[in-house]
């Protein structure tokens, strides 16, 4: 279950069901990093890739749409305005990561690449992720063509509940995506972001805006 909390004057959203690390998405009222304890502040260069890295003793990340993070010294950050934000735990091996899931990136399963790097990496099992999946567009607002609908529904086994015409849900896309690679504890985020434009930015609601919010983990 989501739920509004703050960090100093800032109001964040974060989930009942990960609770082990200091993980949340951002709103409108932007953010001040300095809040958080941490020696470095990461983020990488989301070109809508399905490219997943592991941070390591860089600090820049070209091309990369997800990074995965085991160290405590570094907060890393991606940038969302309609995009559907992934937020992953390994509770075993206290592995976490982040994803940037648009269209494109969805159609490229980025959230399972996540968990294949994952699992190269620290050997991570879908049975042991907590996965949350943030504000985004939803399936009420996402119009899409048909060769991308066509695209996005291939990328699962079942497509059932995931689109009313050419409406599309990347949050439940990007779910059904995870529930088939075998991963049981997921939050899916109720608000859209075009609908509760108060709330969050949105690149279709907003006209393209260049405002973004955050999806943190640190």
């Amino acid at each position: 279950m989501y739920y509004f909390d703050k960090i100093g004057k800032y109001r964040i959203l974060k989930s009942t069901l990960l609770q082990d690390i200091n993980a949340f998405f951002t709103t409108r009222d932007g953010f001040d990093f300095n809040l958080i304890s941490s020696k470095r502040i990461i983020t990488p260069n989301q070109t809508h890739s399905g490219n997943v890295q592991l941070v390591d003793e860089r600090i820049e990340y070209p091309e990369t749409d997800g990074l995965i993070i085991s160290s405590k010294n570094d907060l890393v950050y991606l940038r969302f305005a309609d995009c559907t934000p992934l937020i992953f735990y390994d509770r075993k091996h206290k592995i976490s990561a982040i994803s940037h899931a648009g269209w494109k990136g969805t159609f490229k399963k980025i959230a399972l690449n996540t968990i294949d790097k994952m699992h190269s990496y620290f050997k991570t099992s879908p049975e042991n992720l907590i996965v949350l999946i943030g504000p985004a567009i939803s399936g009420c607002c996402y119009e899409v063509g048909q060769e991308v609908k066509d695209n996005l529904l291939s990328t699962v086994k079942n497509s059932d509940g995931l689109y009313k015409g050419n409406f599309v849900d990347l949050k439940k896309i990007n779910e059904r995506q995870l529930r088939e690679a075998g991963v049981v504890d997921i939050d899916i985020c109720p608000y859209c972001t075009s609908c509760n434009n108060n709330l969050f930015f949105s690149y279709r609601k907003e006209n393209g805006t260049k405002e973004r919010h955050y999806a943190v983990v640190a």
